[in-house]
């Protein structure tokens, strides 16, 4: 058997953009043939996708799945918002986001768990979807939340089926009430955070980082009044209890009534149920937040295309 280098290897990944991995067993499988090694990437549809990895994948969908008291949230991002409309892509990140509840979120440990009735791992799967779908799809993030006592709420807003949307939420309530009914406090907490979009729980969960940056932002603004120093740390004060009450879910006024703070919502609903209520944590997933969306215009997609 031909000996496989590294060099071999190299060269097959430069040729081809297939993994390091992929590579060496298709060097194997053909017994060092280079060109044989590509025509078997190709087979197994694993150079084909690996081209398409360069597209900026910006749609597709996020997951939510709810096993009793412990919940899991994917985003798998696909290149266009056909690709959510695809019952097979769709089904996919339902599967991925139940098999989420027990891999957890590390996105190795999840590509690398079995798909259930297959062969495949949802890694190989994934690649396996680019392939026969046409698109580049990427495993973006995964999140779970869990409670010891208590309810954990979900919602998706503008579900496209049961679970799958553009906005997931995972939200877990701590409590020794009726599960029944904090379940119902719960999904309102958790359509509030869909729209409110809160970035920690409390003023005490923010990221140090996050907050010394608006500090010094809240700073340099109140300087620029000409005010003197004792005067500007008055007025960032003053300016950190807005940002609050726009960051921290506690003090988020409740968006389905415009009135009541999340905390006094809280509040209410433990003297209701007769039991504290506090949240645990929550996940929130937006679609493609953050990503670099490509923009190109028509004449220059065309002239790509020719190009290549």
């Amino acid at each position: 058997m031909a000996e496989i280098t590294a060099a071999l290897v190299k060269e097959l990944r430069e040729k081809t953009g297939a993994g390091m991995m992929d590579c060496k067993k298709a060097l194997t499988e053909t017994d060092g043939d280079l060109e044989g090694a590509v025509d078997w990437l190709r087979t197994k549809g694993l150079a084909a996708a690996a081209k398409k990895a360069g597209r900026a994948a910006s749609e597709g969908l996020v997951g939510v799945a709810v096993d009793g008291a412990n919940g899991a949230i994917v985003e798998i991002n696909a290149e266009t918002d056909f690709v959510a409309r695809n019952d097979t892509f769709q089904g996919f990140v339902g599967s991925v986001a139940n098999i989420a509840l027990e891999a957890g979120s590390d996105l190795n440990a999840l590509n690398s768990a079995a798909m259930p009735d297959s062969d495949r791992n949802v890694g190989e799967e994934l690649t396996h979807l680019i392939s026969t779908i046409g698109e580049n799809m990427t495993m973006r993030r995964a999140a779970t939340i869990s409670v010891t006592k208590g309810a954990l709420a979900s919602y998706v807003h503008s579900a496209i089926s049961p679970g799958l949307g553009k906005i997931g939420v995972l939200v877990g309530l701590e409590s020794d009430a009726d599960a029944d009914k904090l379940s119902e406090v719960g999904k309102q907490i958790a359509m509030h955070i869909a729209a409110a979009k809160p970035l920690s729980v409390s003023q005490d969960d923010l990221d140090p980082e996050e907050l010394e940056r608006e500090k010094s932002i809240l700073a340099e603004q109140a300087r620029d009044s000409g005010k003197p120093e004792n005067i500007i740390e008055k007025m960032v004060e003053g300016r950190l209890r807005k940002y609050y009450e726009e960051v921290c879910l506690l003090d988020q006024v409740f968006v389905i009534n415009g009135e009541t703070k999340i905390s006094d919502v809280l509040a209410k609903a433990g003297n209701d149920l007769g039991a504290p209520v506090s949240v645990s944590g929550f996940a929130l997933f937006v679609l493609g937040e953050g990503v670099e969306k490509k923009e190109e215009d028509f004449a220059a997609e065309v002239a790509a295309a020719a190009a290549g």
